[in-house]
C-alpha cells in the first residue's frame, strides 16, 4: 500500500507529522507499506534567494501564506505551537527555522531521491532536508546546502543535471487531487490533513486499506487530473498535464476536446480554433464543439463565421441558445 505524504519542507507540521507517521507505522501490522513524499508549497512566492524569516514575516504575502498553513492562528502562534509539538516529538529544544527559502529545488532533490533509490533513499533525504531547515537552521534554498545533501546520499551528479519540470508536474497533480495543506496523507484516494496523532493515522490507514479503489490506466488518471485543474480555473496547468497525452494519444477525441477547452480558457484562441475546427469537421453533430468554436470565433472578432456555428449549436442543443 502506497502512503503519499504531500508536504512542504518548510512546514514545521510536516517534520512533526513525519515523526508521528513513524510512530504509527511502528505498530502497524497490516499489509506492507511504502511511504512516498510528494511536493506541496505553502509559500510558492518565496524568492529564489532566501531571506531571513523574521524579515519575511513583515511581508503580507509571506504572512498570508503562513496563516493559510494553520488557519485561525497567527504565524507567531503557529510557530509557538509547532515548537511545543516538536519538543514533545523529540525533535530538540533548538528546533525552529530562521530562513524563508523557495522550496522548489529542495522538492526536486526529494523527487530525484525517490526516482533513483525508492522510498528508503527518499526518506533519508527528507530527514536531512528537514533537519537542515529546522534543527541546523541552514538555508535549504541555497544550492550549496542541497548539493551537500545530494553528495552525501550519492546523488550529486544526478541532482546537478536535472530540472524542476517533474516537480512542477507533481505540484499540479497534488492540486488536481485536492491537496490543500501541508502535510496531507493520501492513501487509496482518501486524504487525512494535518500532523495527526499516531492513533488517528493508524485508524486512517485501516480505513484506507479497506477502500482500495479500482485501478485505472495512467492515461485516464492523467486526463482526470487535467480536467480537475481546468475545473479549478487553471487551464495552463491542465495543458501541462495534457502534454504527454497530446503527444502519445493525438487521435483521442477526449484528449483533444479537453485541450481545446484549455486553449480557450487560457485565451490561446488560434490554437483553440484549430483544434475545434478539426473536431467539428470530424463530428458535425457535436453541438458542444460547434458552440465552443462559435465562441472562439466570436472572441476573435470573426462574428459572421461565429454566428453560423452558434446558430447550429443552439438548434441541436437549445441550452446553447
Amino acid at each position: 500500500m502506497m502512503i503519499e505524504i504531500w508536504a512542504d519542507v518548510v512546514c514545521g507540521w510536516a517534520h512533526i507529522g513525519k515523526r508521528r507517521m513513524e510512530k504509527a507505522l511502528a505498530s502497524w501490522d497490516g499489509e506492507p507499506v511504502e511511504v512516498v513524499w510528494r511536493p506541496f508549497q505553502i509559500d510558492p512566492a518565496a524568492p529564489v534567494h532566501s531571506e531571513p524569516l523574521e524579515q519575511a514575516l513583515r511581508d503580507p504575502i509571506a504572512d498570508g501564506a503562513l496563516r493559510a498553513c494553520v488557519p485561525g492562528l497567527s504565524p507567531a502562534e503557529s510557530r509557538a505551537r509547532a515548537a511545543e509539538a516538536a519538543s514533545e516529538e523529540g525533535l530538540g529544544p533548538q528546533w525552529g527555522a530562521e530562513w524563508r527559502p523557495n522550496t522548489l529545488q529542495a522538492h526536486r532533490l526529494i523527487a530525484l531521491a525517490y526516482d533513483k533509490g525508492g522510498a528508503e533513499l527518499q526518506g533519508r533525504v527528507v530527514e536531512r532536508v528537514l533537519n537542515a531547515h529546522f534543527v541546523q537552521v541552514r538555508d535549504i534554498g541555497d544550492p550549496a546546502v542541497l548539493s551537500e545533501i545530494a553528495a552525501e546520499e550519492g546523488l550529486a551528479g544526478e541532482f546537478a543535471g536535472t530540472g524542476p519540470d517533474a516537480v512542477r508536474e507533481l505540484l499540479l497533480t497534488g492540486k488536481a487531487k485536492g491537496v490543500r495543506t501541508s502535510p496531507t496523507i493520501v492513501v487509496n484516494d482518501l486524504a487525512l490533513e494535518g500532523a495527526q496523532p499516531p492513533e488517528t493515522i493508524r485508524e486512517f490507514l485501516e480505513d484506507a486499506r479497506r477502500h482500495a479503489p479500482r485501478r485505472l490506466p495512467s492515461e485516464v488518471v492523467r486526463l482526470r487530473h487535467a480536467e480537475s485543474l481546468l475545473d479549478q480555473r487553471d487551464p495552463l496547468g491542465a495543458l501541462t498535464l495534457l502534454r504527454p497525452l497530446l503527444d502519445e494519444h493525438a487521435g483521442d477525441r477526449g484528449v483533444r476536446m479537453l485541450a481545446a477547452r484549455a486553449y480557450f480558457a487560457s485565451a490561446q484562441l488560434n490554437r483553440a480554433r484549430t483544434a475545434l475546427e478539426s473536431l467539428v469537421a470530424e463530428s458535425p453533430d457535436d453541438s458542444y464543439a460547434r458552440h465552443l468554436l462559435g465562441r472562439t470565433l466570436q472572441r476573435q472578432g470573426r462574428h459572421e463565421e461565429a454566428a453560423s456555428h452558434l446558430t447550429l449549436a443552439a438548434a441541436m442543443t437549445p441550452d446553447y441558445a
